[in-house]
């Protein structure tokens, strides 16, 4: 008799359904087929000490396990539990009645217990959409696929609670999470406030615009002057997830196996600070076991750049297409695989080599090629891609020594959504555009069109610091941006100004002493 178990794969941040066909026959050897892994190879041996100790013991005949689609390849360790139960099954020790109506996955160990596996939450994704009427998951893993409404599921903590509840033995309790109630409940809290930063009340306001609008910025000053400090406080002004935007965040950490145990959703946004070390393929996602790279796990929140300059430069020119088109498709021979990225890029560098150029106290001892080539290192193509680029300068001491506190994060949070709010009623009828950072050439000219005053002004200012043709474009988003905080319809001479002062190394001056 064949036996049939279900299992799946993952492609991308997407599960596909993979059926395992369980055969014995006569003989004494175990065979598996289907274009499994080395790790799926390797699950019988697992699987033998898990099926003895659990009581079963395993079948002294030949075993014929077949992994169906035959030409997608089979990775990882998930697959041992559904192996075992298929196994078992077609040895008569486990009723067939329910085999059909669930997805099994889960590792197990030497003694039967069953281990967490990672990609569970596309799997209960793609289980529901298919129609199975649960999932049997390791215990760790059981909140993670509630997440998912209308499908049960099961936790178990060994292979013999598996066994049992197939049998309709009781003792293991299905799993339920109202996924709409615990989101509304969890409240975001976030370690870091703008209300402890000293000064910089223009580098704040530049955070707000850039949250605002979904701008890239990029911080430009010397050691000391709060760069790292207050881009580690930036998720705390971003708008709060949607329930959708949680989901697909959480989907992605859930594949790269980044959920710890007992996570449900993700209610915060993701903070991502890789080191300037970085390789191009842990950033982008891929590898042998092709995994989603620091640009996916920063999807619908922040990637931060310290010490951008000193990014090599192939690390940094493969952000160019995914900070465009908010995605990245890796090729490989074997595979093709598309993952989202849709960041905020906040980057920070020092101005020069020595870090004290324009210093209001220091001098810097670099000669002005050296700043040109410092500032160099980063491409002209990535520089266009970034809306915003200010200058901080260290904060004077009677702003340090003055104990009452800033403006907090809640009330920056405050009108940040509510410009959002704006762009989601404008761009309602394009869901490729979410903010005001993301608008086509059409969408720019029918929302973004300044006053003649304004224009004036832009105009004027472009031609005095020979700012060049790709600069402005980025101004008008930004100056949108500017307007939607204030609640102004128009884009007034007020928002081009302010606009054209974040665009700080697009003038030909910059490195000039």
């Amino acid at each position: 008799m064949i036996v049939k178990t279900y299992a799946a794969a993952l492609q991308g941040i997407d599960a596909i359904p993979v059926t395992i066909e369980t055969l014995l026959d006569s003989g004494f050897m175990m065979t598996m087929v289907g274009l499994p892994d080395t790790a799926v190879k390797e699950s019988a041996e697992r699987v033998m000490s898990a099926v003895n100790v659990s009581g079963f013991g395993f079948p002294r005949r030949k075993v014929v396990i077949n992994l169906a689609p035959a030409d997608v390849r089979k990775e990882g360790s998930a697959y041992d539990l559904p192996i075992a139960a298929g196994i078992v099954a077609a040895d008569g020790k486990i009723k067939p009645d329910h085999l059909g109506e669930f997805l099994m996955i889960g590792e197990l160990s030497l003694d039967g217990s069953l281990l967490p596996v990672k990609g569970v939450l596309p799997m209960a994704i793609m289980a529901r959409k298919l129609g199975f009427r649960g999932m049997i998951v390791p215990r760790a893993n059981a909140l993670e696929a509630a997440v998912v409404n209308d499908i049960e599921v099961y936790g178990c903590g060994s292979f013999a609670e598996v066994a049992g509840f197939l049998n309709d033995a009781a003792g293991v309790e299905r799993t339920e999470v109202d996924t709409r109630v615990e989101f509304s409940k969890a409240y975001a809290t976030f370690p870091f406030d703008f209300a402890d930063v000293k000064g910089q009340q223009g580098v704040k306001r530049a955070f707000e615009v850039a949250c605002a609008g979904g701008h890239n910025i990029l911080l430009v000053g010397p050691p000391g002057s709060g760069k790292s400090m207050m881009a580690k406080r930036l998720p705390s002004i971003l708008p709060p997830l949607s329930l959708a935007e949680a989901l697909e965040t959480t989907k992605i950490h859930s594949v790269a196996g980044k959920l710890k145990g007992g996570s449900m959703l993700m209610t915060t946004r993701p903070f991502r600070s890789p080191h300037h070390t970085i390789s191009p393929v842990a950033l982008v996602g891929g590898g042998a076991n092709p995994v989603p790279g620091e640009i996916s796990l920063a999807h619908n929140g922040v990637l931060f750049l310290d010490e951008f300059p000193e990014f090599s430069r192939s690390v940094l020119e493969v952000m160019r297409q995914p900070l465009e088109d908010r995605h990245i498709n890796i090729s490989r021979a074997k595979y093709s695989i598309d993952y989202p990225a849709g960041f905020m890029l906040v980057a920070s560098m020092n101005p020069c080599p020595c870090g004290y150029y324009n210093h209001p106290t220091r001098e810097c001892t670099c000669s002005q090629t050296q700043v040109r080539r410092y500032l160099g290192r980063i491409s002209g193509p990535l520089l266009d891609r970034i809306d915003l680029q200010v200058e901080i300068m260290p904060v004077p001491f009677d702003e340090l020594c003055d104990m009452a506190p800033g403006e907090s994060s809640a009330a920056i949070r405050e009108r940040v959504a509510r410009a959002r709010e704006i762009q989601e009623r404008r761009f309602a009828g394009d869901p490729a555009t979410h903010c005001n950072a993301q608008m086509t050439p059409r969408q720019l000219a029918a929302h973004a069109r300044p006053t003649p005053e304004g224009a004036r002004i832009l105009e004027r200012a472009m031609a005095k610091y020979d700012m060049s043709a790709r600069a402005y474009d980025r101004i008008l988003k930004v100056a949108r941006t500017v307007a939607d905080l204030e609640g102004a319809a128009e884009i007034g001479p007020s928002h081009i100004r302010e606009a054209v002062s974040y665009r700080s190394l697009d003038r030909s001056t910059w490195g000039l002493k």
